[in-house]
């Protein structure tokens, strides 16, 4: 269990640097906690799961957690997005508390190879992309250009 967890917090934690070298509002902490949430829900209903076996069938559904999960992250993603004079602001930051999240179920139910793949694919996604928006930018309106700080 503890390296489940560790595994989550791990991985939140990488996804959530690079949002924070960004200066996006949800970044290492929130990252982090996100997918050690998932983990930690994700690990009780395998545990609760296991304990409850009628003549060696479980008779509990484990898979209702990631509806749980995904409903509670995307609950608290969708906070983070606004509009701000006819831009849409922060879904990145939601699509990669949604991620965090989804790495975190996977990490407590063992998968630490997609866990991971899938953590190294978000940074590429979150950081190597931007590079790629940037040479092809059309000033389209888009969310990072609309998320860059302000100065006060």
């Amino acid at each position: 269990m503890c390296t489940r967890l560790l595994a989550a917090g791990v991985l939140g934690a990488l996804l959530g640097l690079e949002r924070e070298r960004r200066h996006r509002p949800a970044g290492l902490r929130t990252y982090m906690l996100t997918a050690l949430a998932a983990a930690l829900l994700a690990i009780i209903t395998t545990e609760i799961g296991l304990s409850l076996t009628v003549d060696d069938k479980v008779v509990a559904d484990p898979i209702r957690i990631i509806s749980a999960v995904t409903s509670g992250v995307a609950f608290l993603a969708a906070g983070t997005i606004i509009s701000q004079g006819g831009r849409v602001v922060g879904l990145t930051t939601g699509a990669g508390m949604w991620m965090a999240g989804a790495i975190g179920v996977a990490c407590g139910f063992g998968y630490y190879p997609a866990a991971a793949v899938t953590a190294a694919i978000t940074l590429v996604v979150l950081g190597g992309l931007r590079w790629f928006e940037h040479r092809t930018d059309t000033d389209d309106g888009r969310e990072e250009n609309a998320e860059t700080p302000e100065k006060a």
